[in-house]
């Protein structure tokens, strides 16, 4: 593992211990074993850290999310559904307890969000992403015509959000059995709403 990598898992590490507001780059350079110094020849500065972990040690939401977009599935339209939930439950879990300090002050929110949209990569673009692959399966004639895909992505994504956030709320890390079965009755009741009679 080179030296970029190691930062990045030291910052994952201290982000998820300290959350993103407390988590300072000397601290994370130091977790790494390395100098502020040259953390700062792989990184521009700390939101670009924040995006690197939520990209590459986070669970992979993005990837999921293209495969099930360009591929055209063999899978049940239920068992895709329950997959994404699934991985969707785990990003949130992971990436919770590191976000929350965020809005533990007004500048600190606004600053990071300047600079995470001018990044294009805002808490929008997951349901940017699902709502696409939405629309994708409607293409293949696995959803109804008149479905509600913003709604439909919302709901999913809302749901495990809300998961997440109890879960973090109550101390408790859920067992992997678990996060399978929200996720399989995530996709069922979406399945419900969105699937053609009889596909």
């Amino acid at each position: 593992m080179g030296s970029r990598e190691e930062i990045v898992a030291a910052a994952a590490k201290v982000m998820r211990e300290r959350g993103y507001a407390h988590a300072t780059t000397k601290a994370i350079a130091q977790a790494a074993g390395y100098s502020e110094a040259l953390l700062y020849k792989h990184f521009k500065d700390k939101t670009e850290l924040f995006m690197s972990v939520l990209t590459e040690r986070l669970p992979a939401l993005g990837t999921t999310l293209d495969e099930l977009t360009k591929n055209p599935a063999d899978t049940p339209l239920e068992t895709n559904l329950a997959r994404l939930a699934r991985i969707t439950l785990s990003f949130y879990l992971e990436s919770f307890p590191i976000a929350v300090s965020l809005f533990s002050s007004r500048e600190l929110l606004a600053t990071h969000r300047e600079q995470v949209m001018n990044r294009q990569g805002g808490p929008d673009v997951p349901l940017v992403r699902v709502t696409g692959y939405l629309g994708e399966e409607l293409r293949r004639g696995r959803i109804r015509e008149d479905a509600d895909l913003d709604a439909s992505a919302s709901l999913l994504l809302g749901a495990c959000f809300q998961y997440a956030f109890l879960a973090s709320f109550e101390d408790r890390e859920p067992s992997p059995g678990e996060l399978d079965e929200w996720a399989e009755r995530l996709a069922a009741a979406l399945v419900g709403a969105l699937v053609v009679s009889g596909a």
